[in-house]
């Protein structure tokens, strides 16, 4: 047998691994037989172009058999230092000598930290940018919040670099804004109190407590008053009123605007400060001063991000123009659906449609931020070989999606649970395009977006960044890698204290310190690791970051097709596409509308694995923009239009306690705490249920829930809530007594 020196083996490691600045490097080396001596490495330290060489003796430290094992100090490096060496060894008359490694000095793994930004669209599209109202008023709470607080919590802590994907959809509509459009929730604001109408009211005290109880209203004195005398049944007087158009809008606005004054791009400030001190006795003076102080933050969203991106503290990315499923418009029929008894729709093909939401994308990417995206988050982490030309055609040279995917890509499925399989960065091609793809790490995804808001806010990231370095320390010793994770950047910080300030400024400011993580932008990475050199993920899955509520295990498209009445739905949109061919109408806002139409967020609550209470909603504003599409095309929309898919809805809630609902309805009782329901109807057996989290994906208030009905026969429903929310004040009561629900 030929002489042999090994290295990099389970019995011959490198210690640590991937070191970083100032940390000693040892390294332990293998060698057969046992008169194999004088092991010697030779080192090459680059730094730029500077290059110095150095040799170092090995030491034998044990033997076992004709094995000996040598130990050699590499020494201490300094940052960005490139170390290459190699092994040499005699025996007998013979030399021997091992190929050469190589690491890097500096952090052991990249952190890639993707926040997405997403609306659907609201807006009537036939209507002009001004004209058309938004039906619902997320857009401009999320900007209050959300758009302008996260890029804030960025700007406040240099050294950290993360990625800001913007959907056009959101973007068109911070435009509208811009313009002079208006929402339904900002139209109740601006009536003055003594002016509303009965129902305009009823509307404001049912919705302008859309928002977490714990976090952005009961922090407040007055906002909490109001909550108060809402519970009791009290008929609001008009100040009071009035005191509550205000509060809801201040309590969707983020820390910063709350208590200071905000910089905002090109010498602006803006400032809510003085409404919160004065806290209650609001004029319409006041309200109108505060909606002022809103339009100047959404006119300063872009520039913002544009700003940070120009300073390279952030990447922005884009995806498909309305946030369609791109894998169900090019290959509907091969969408991934595993639930019993789901079909995916034959003969259906959108495909042009595809083209047509990548290419406005890009376009209006471009416009608004002065240079095309790098790359494209895919709506809910949608993918499929298929849909990779048509990126590539377009300049997107990144991807990212869920762990879940990779687990169900290729012939067998890759270990996803394993650290140096989901954190290797690929390339995904079909055919002649190529393009990387970054796989989101779940359970630390997950974490900031459902449970992390329970903790104190420097433990929870202490706790996170931790976990990270665990997972950077569990990497082989060569090799590129990065940790993503990527969740919605809006919803979750509801949850968190002061709008998630404390936990994000922590987290930025820990990672930026942590000898052992780098934050990277994906485009970043990939300036240094060419798409051509990074290992190729085979047979990538058509799936998405959900797994169906219902469906056999693994990621799949079955939340957006495969059910009867999401079929039913792209059969609708199909038959529009085929009647606005027919009439030369595959353009212009007719078009358009019928874009919009294939957003993933209207087939999301159709069905019934997932519910938000308000499906119904949803289901008009998927059916408005179809209509919309037929009329602006000179065509007569079908009748069937105006029908709601699925039976009726009745949601009771702690603001509206219903007396009657029809036992055709579906019953809905929704809390904004955690708990369960013991529920009846008339004197049978009670039932237990637990409430299901839900209704955060647009709203970003934390709801719980449990559907009830249709009742073939009954007269009452009988309930009793039980709380179990931890942060509640009112833990074991909420609602104290059984409460009697009609059914008519």
């Amino acid at each position: 047998m030929t002489p042999t020196l090994w290295h990099l083996t389970d019995d011959a490691a490198r210690t640590p691994a991937r070191p970083v600045p100032g940390e000693l490097v040892t390294i332990r080396i293998g060698s057969w037989p046992a008169s194999v001596d004088d092991v010697r490495v030779d080192v090459i330290i680059e730094r730029g172009h500077a290059i110095r060489r150095e040799a170092r003796a090995a030491r034998v430290v044990a033997g076992a058999g004709q094995n000996r094992y040598w130990e050699v100090e590499l020494g201490r490096f300094a940052a960005g230092e490139r170390v290459t060496y190699s092994i040499t060894g005699d025996h007998e008359d013979h030399a021997l000598r091992s190929r050469a490694w190589s690491f890097r000095v500096g952090a052991r793994a990249d952190v890639a930290l993707i926040w997405h930004h997403h609306q659907p669209c609201y807006q009537d599209l036939g209507a002009g940018a001004v004209a058309g109202a938004l039906r619902m008023p997320w857009v401009r709470l999320h900007a209050l919040r959300d758009y302008l607080g996260m890029a804030l919590r960025v700007r406040a802590v240099p050294g950290v670099e993360v990625v800001f994907n913007l959907t056009p959809s959101l973007l068109a509509q911070l435009g509208a804004y811009e313009a002079g459009a208006t929402d339904r929730a900002l139209d109740l604001t601006l009536t003055p109190a003594e002016r509303l109408g009965d129902g305009e009211r009823d509307e404001l005290v049912r919705t302008f407590f859309d928002a977490d109880w714990h976090r952005q209203i009961f922090v407040h004195s007055r906002y909490r008053e109001l909550f108060d005398a809402r519970e009791t049944g009290r008929v609001l007087h008009v100040q009071e009123l009035r005191d509550l158009q205000m509060w809801f809008n201040l309590a969707w606005c983020c820390h910063e605007l709350r208590t200071g004054e905000v910089a905002l791009p090109g010498g602006d400030t803006a400032s809510v400060a003085r409404f919160v001190a004065k806290g209650r006795d609001f004029t319409v003076d006041d309200i109108a001063a505060m909606v002022a102080e809103q339009r100047k933050v959404l006119r300063a969203i872009v520039p913002l991000y544009r700003e940070l991106a120009e300073a390279g503290r952030v990447e922005l990315t884009t995806t498909p123009y309305y946030h369609p499923i791109l894998p169900i418009l090019v290959e509907p029929e091969r969408a991934t659906v595993d639930r019993d008894g789901a079909v995916t729709p034959m003969g259906l093909s959108f495909g042009d449609d595809a083209e047509a939401h990548v290419a406005r994308a890009v376009r209006a990417h471009a416009a608004w931020f002065g240079r095309p995206p790098v790359g494209l988050w895919p709506a809910e982490g949608a993918v499929s070989d298929a849909m990779l030309p048509l990126l590539a055609r377009h300049g997107v040279r990144w991807i990212a999606t869920d762990q879940g995917v990779l687990a169900r890509s290729g012939r067998w499925g890759y270990e996803a649970a394993r650290p140096p399989v989901r954190h290797a960065v690929y390339r995904a091609e079909h055919g002649d395009a190529r393009v990387a793809i970054f796989f989101r790490d779940t359970q630390l995804s997950d974490a900031i977006g459902f449970w992390l808001h329970r903790r104190d806010p420097e433990m929870a990231a202490a706790d996170l960044v931790d976990a990270m370095v665990d997972r950077a320390r569990s990497l082989p010793a060569e090799g590129d890698y990065v940790l993503t994770i990527a969740l919605d950047g809006e919803n979750a910080w509801g949850g968190y204290v002061d709008d998630g300030r404390p936990f994000l400024e922590a987290l930025y400011r820990r990672l930026a310190a942590s000898p052992e993580l780098e934050t990277t932008t994906c485009a970043r990475f990939l300036a240094e690791h060419p798409v051509d050199e990074l290992p190729r993920v085979h047979a990538l899955a058509t799936a998405s970051w959900i797994d169906e509520a219902g469906s056999r295990p693994g990621a799949d498209l079955g939340t957006w097709i495969g059910e009867h009445d999401e079929n039913a739905a792209w059969s609708t949109v199909a038959e529009a596409r085929a009647a606005l061919a027919a009439a030369g109408g595959l353009r212009g806002v007719a078009y358009e509308s019928l874009l919009a139409a294939e957003g993933s967020d209207w087939f999301w609550w159709l069905g019934a694995d997932q519910d938000s209470g308000r499906d119904h909603e949803f289901d008009q504003l998927f059916r408005q923009h179809v209509a919309r599409a037929y009329q602006l095309a000179g065509l007569r929309a079908p009748p069937e239009l105006a029908l709601a898919a699925g039976p009726p809805i009745a949601v009771w809630t702690f603001t509206r306690k219903l007396a009657r609902v029809g036992r055709d309805h579906v019953f809905i009782v929704r809390t904004n705490c955690s708990g369960s329901l013991v529920w009846r109807v008339d004197d049978a057996e009670p039932v237990r249920a637990i409430l299901a989290p839900t209704g955060g994906v647009l709203a970003g208030a934390r709801r719980f829930q449990v559907a009830l009905g249709p009742f073939s026969t009954g007269k009452r429903v009988r309930f009793r809530f039980r709380c179990n929310d931890e942060e509640c004040r009112c833990v074991g009561g909420c609602i104290p007594d059984e409460q009697s629900v009609e059914l008519a």
